[in-house]
């Protein structure tokens, strides 16, 4: 069983991977086509843990 606050941890550091490997060598999925679109990732990040601080509460 996961720690609680974990899953959060984990999945900024997974966005983060990302982040690095699309600033490194683009990762050429739709939308992230330049290395100048990890601003994109940082996005979902937020978006992907807030939602998982709130799903973290309610349950």
């Amino acid at each position: 069983m996961l720690v609680k606050g974990c899953m959060t941890k984990l999945l900024a550091l997974v966005i983060i991977g990302f982040m690095l490997i699309q600033v490194i060598k683009p990762i050429g999925w739709p939308g992230l086509k330049r290395r100048s679109d990890f601003w994109k990732l940082a996005l979902l990040a937020i978006i992907a843990i807030s939602l998982a601080a709130v799903l973290g509460h309610l349950t």
